[in-house]
């Protein structure tokens, strides 16, 4: 709980824009090394390969983590799941290892899921799809880990549910970006009512 799983990442490559969400699992200093090993096959597929379609930088990506996780002595069963976009001019793109993506136009919600499977060693994969969207101006962009939507509060003590997430994500959508991050913090906050956080939190909003 010191160091987090979590981790954003933002990228720039000439004149398209990367930006991701990730979550990796292990918790605790066991936890952040992975972040860092995954961080850096997001970094080696743009920098090093120049990928650009999010779909094939996860598939680098995996390549890459997989290969430093077999130079361990240890047998590493945590990965990563991630929402990667990428923006160039009116166009979306965006894959995702089980975080999906939220679009969302006049309070009208897009849901594109992601594919069940994690970057790291599974037992059965497939290449990531890759998904395009036209964008407009004053489109919401939403990428998040679990952490929120898993997290136990409110009066019967359950989780508080993706389906939650994405009402309160509509609602707030339209609203200046300052104030929609101080009302998800809130809405948190309340929902915990003085339990115990269970996972790292992590919502990227992204204005058009």
């Amino acid at each position: 709980d010191i160091v987090a799983g979590d981790f954003y990442w933002l990228e720039k490559k000439e004149d398209t824009t990367l930006f991701a969400v990730a979550d990796c699992t292990g918790h605790g200093v066991p936890g952040a090394m992975v972040s860092v090993i995954c961080n850096n096959g997001l970094n080696r597929s743009v920098r090093e390969h120049h990928i650009t379609q999010p779909s094939k930088i996860l598939d680098k990506t995996r390549e890459v983590v997989v290969k430093e996780f077999a130079k361990s002595s240890e047998d590493i069963h945590d990965g990563m799941d991630i929402a990667l976009c990428s923006i160039k001019g009116n166009k979306l793109s965006y894959a995702g290892a089980n975080n999906p993506l939220i679009l969302i136009r006049n309070k009208k919600v897009i849901e594109v899921k992601a594919d069940r499977q994690p970057i790291g060693a599974y037992m059965k994969t497939h290449d990531f799809t890759n998904h395009t969207l036209d964008i407009q101006k004053d489109d919401m962009i939403y990428i998040f880990t679990d952490g929120y939507a898993d997290q136990f509060g409110g009066e019967k003590n359950k989780k508080y549910r993706l389906k939650n997430l994405i009402n309160l994500l509509s609602e707030i959508s339209i609203k200046p970006i300052v104030q929609q991050e101080r009302i998800i913090k809130e809405e948190f906050s309340n929902w915990k009512a003085g339990r115990d956080q269970l996972d790292d939190v992590c919502v990227m909003g992204v204005r058009v």
